[in-house]
């Protein structure tokens, strides 16, 4: 009788040569090279998209001084005899300026955002002087050049607005609006192709047989890729057939500028997509030393980027936001930056054997101290979508770590700062 030699398995420690978390994500960004195909848009669709090039400013905000009060502008010379009334000579209104020069004891009355008239450099706000026979009397202490903003003093012409790789959110948009600019040179959006593989995975509407399960992969996908901006091309389930598969892969990566797959990169009997990637282009790494989402395929179909993402839902997630993510970013143009990290106090104990980086899922919330605290979301297991579903953020657990007392300080990253 043969004797048995037993495998390595995602339940044996960690050999020293597993590829680390950090070295992972680092060689993935070292092999993706961002589009340069651009395109113009209307100021309203620039919402989500990529710069492709720096936004000069082609005047100053705000262009010209003016009043950030309702009161009255004067002359700051005038308050060395802050006790002597000043003679009311007119009015200043938003988009109607007074339109004469302001001597020396004269003062104008203005409102906010009205230019400054000519002579003044002051505004003293409206419940600080008493009207009395069209002159007004200053009461308390002022200084010249209060409540006025000054031309130019948020963006100078000429001033560079926003860099190249910029993702434009909603704040952009008035921004540029201000600046008077109808439209925006912008990167295409990347295409990105998907497909989950499995016999037993059905599409919804399809009935269940004996075995089956309804495929949720793609729209955990859909939903993240969506949330990047990207054009989505869902192939839908492909069975478990390396002819179907060598197909769809090759399609894929004619359609599209990145290949994901879900499932199929285990060490199953029926798992063909590693074979194939060898077949048709190169995995450059193939098992990462991190829980969930050990078995992760990368590598290229000809010059495409390729990611072979493990079948359980959220080892799906964690490897799409750890990894897929910040290559998307990337290959998009934009600028990449690194997710937001915190460190809250563990409001529960939280088990974990050394050797591998955990991406536990928390709910990150504040204490009555209105101190940040995280529990854990339940079971932690790889195909409990649930816990990811219930979560707002990972509980990052280093290698080396071998669990977390309740009460002690953990790091965590925010869904926020990725989604």
């Amino acid at each position: 009788m043969t004797e048995f030699t037993p495998q390595p398995s995602c339940a044996t420690p960690e050999p020293v040569t597993t590829l680390r978390v950090d070295e992972a994500r680092q060689r993935i960004l070292q092999q993706i090279n961002a589009i340069e195909s651009w395109r113009k848009v209307a100021l309203r669709d620039a919402l989500g998209q990529v710069l492709h090039e720096d936004v000069i400013s082609p005047l100053s905000v705000p262009p010209h001084a003016n009043s950030a009060m309702d009161g009255y502008a004067l002359r700051g010379e005038d308050l060395k005899n802050d006790a002597t009334p000043l003679k009311l000579i007119g009015s200043a209104f938003a988009g109607r300026p007074f339109a004469k020069s302001v001597n020396t004891g004269e003062c104008v009355r203005i409102m906010t955002g009205a230019m400054m008239p000519e002579g003044c450099d002051t505004v003293i706000m409206q419940e600080q002087a008493e009207v009395s026979n069209d002159c007004i009397i200053l009461h308390g202490e002022h200084h010249s050049g209060e409540n006025v903003r000054l031309a130019g003093e948020d963006i100078q012409t000429g001033a560079v607005v926003l860099t190249a790789g910029h993702r434009i959110i909603p704040a952009d948009l008035g921004l540029l609006a201000s600046l008077g600019l109808a439209e925006l040179k912008v990167r295409r959006r990347i295409r990105v192709a998907f497909f989950s593989t499995g016999d037993e995975l059905k599409s919804l509407g399809e009935s269940l047989n004996p075995g089956d399960i309804y495929d949720s992969n793609r729209y955990t996908l859909f939903g993240m890729l969506k949330r990047l901006n990207a054009e989505i091309i869902d192939m839908g389930v492909v069975t478990d057939s390396p002819e179907a598969l060598r197909q769809a892969l090759l399609q894929a990566a004619k359609e599209a500028d990145v290949v994901i797959t879900s499932g199929g990169v285990s060490v199953g009997e029926a798992d063909y997509v590693k074979q194939l990637l060898d077949e048709l282009g190169q995995v450059h790494f193939w098992k990462i030393a991190m829980k969930p989402g050990r078995p992760l395929a990368y590598g290229k179909i000809a010059d495409t980027p390729f990611f072979g993402l493990p079948g359980n839902p959220v080892s799906v997630m964690v490897t799409f936001y750890q990894f897929v993510q910040p290559a998307l970013h990337k290959l998009a143009g934009a600028n990449y930056q690194p997710p937001l990290l915190l460190q809250a106090i563990a409001a529960e104990n939280i088990r974990k054997r050394p050797g591998r980086f955990e991406f536990q899922r928390g709910l990150l919330r504040s204490n009555s101290a209105n101190q940040l605290e995280v529990t854990m979301t339940g079971e932690q297991g790889s195909g409990i979508l649930h816990s990811m579903s219930r979560a707002n953020c990972f509980i990052l657990l280093e290698e080396d770590c071998d669990g977390v007392a309740a009460g002690q300080s953990v790091t965590v990253q925010p869904f926020a700062g990725l989604i």
